[in-house]
């Protein structure tokens, strides 16, 4: 079956499948997107945030490319489709991915996976006041207040948090909260179509890679040829491009399929303590008290605000035959978890 293919007269099924058919890919997802931020600090000591970006994008790019020809799936024909998606590779794609970078000039990686976990928070204020595709309830509400309780103690606000360090942090922040624009919009304007999430997160890519092909030679001259480049920062180019926007992006469409969303959704907690253990042990980074403490209270308030800690939480159940439409974030956070083409078909479960 190619990845366009449309499920409207597929059965559901209502059984998972065993953990140890998805889980051995989930924890390879999250080790991949994880080190997403350990890659961009090595990029960032040969290469401009811009050119790291660029790079990174094209890769992605050319990655998935390569997978829509294998399973002849095509690109959208819409232009309206189009117009939609340049916004969210403008806003979704090449900025936070930019901006993540910037950030990482001030601040170690382990802080930047942290603050990846922000994302959610930013998400529901805009899906609920923006965009309308999300209603306010009690749990999101104190969900949203113990998530930005968090986000105090994640920066020490009582320290007086100040200068480069601060700058860094706004950064990361600024980052969360374009994927926090973006998720929304995407939701809002690109779902219910018959196109395949692979055929929309390489369009999206694409257009990035134009996007900056044109702001980055004005704005961080012209990028280096690889062979001027270390070994190391080409490799963490090829994994953030190839790994983390390519490959990752198939395992966490598997996820979803053998085991529903909201279980391929969970690869956002893991995600934050990958960051930091990678960061500790491979860059011998350092970490305050305030950091993990802050990063897990953030945590807590996205479980709480999606309703995971609840007795009974809903999720969509899995099928073979259903593609889910996600587009990876900076870390992979899972955008858009549900297959929005099939609405009369699918079924809902209580866990």
């Amino acid at each position: 079956m190619s990845a366009a293919t449309t499920t409207t007269a597929s059965p559901v099924t209502n059984q998972a499948a065993p953990n140890s058919r998805w889980l051995p890919a989930f924890l390879v997802l999250a080790v991949i997107w994880g080190s997403s931020f350990l890659f961009i600090k090595v990029g960032i000591e040969e290469l401009h945030p811009l050119q790291l970006t660029l790079f990174r994008v094209a890769v992605g790019a050319a990655t998935l490319t390569a997978i829509l020809l294998v399973t002849r799936d095509r690109l959208p024909r819409d232009l309206r489709l189009w117009a939609h998606l340049f916004v969210v590779a403008g806003i979704g794609v090449a900025l936070p991915f930019t901006l993540f970078g910037y950030g990482e000039l001030h601040v170690d990686s382990t802080l930047a996976g942290l603050w990846n976990a922000t994302t959610p928070l930013v998400v529901l204020p805009m899906a609920v006041l923006v965009f309308r595709t999300e209603r306010l309830t009690l749990n999101r509400v104190i969900g949203l207040a113990l998530g930005f309780g968090g986000i105090l103690v994640l920066l020490g606000i009582w320290q007086g948090v100040e200068g480069s360090q601060l700058i860094g942090q706004l950064l990361c922040f600024a980052a969360s909260a374009c994927y926090g624009v973006s998720i929304p919009y995407q939701k809002r304007f690109l779902t219910g179509g018959a196109q395949s999430g692979v055929s929309l997160a390489v369009a999206q890519l694409l257009l990035a890679t134009v996007q900056l092909a044109v702001i980055t030679p004005l704005v961080a001259g012209v990028p280096p040829v690889p062979w001027e480049l270390s070994g190391r920062v080409v490799a963490s180019v090829a994994a953030l491009g190839a790994l983390g926007s390519g490959i990752a992006f198939i395992l966490m469409l598997r996820t979803i399929r053998l085991a529903g969303a909201s279980s391929a959704s969970l690869v956002t907690y893991l995600i934050p303590l990958v960051a930091t253990v990678v960061g500790v042990v491979v860059l011998g980074e350092k970490l305050s008290w305030n950091q993990p403490v802050g990063g897990l209270i953030v945590l807590v308030g996205v479980a709480v605000s999606q309703g995971l800690l609840s007795k009974h939480r809903r999720d969509v159940s899995p099928s073979p035959d259903v593609e889910p439409r996600i587009v990876a974030s900076e870390a992979g956070a899972c955008q858009d978890c549900s297959d929005d083409r099939v609405p009369a078909q699918r079924k809902e479960s209580d866990e």
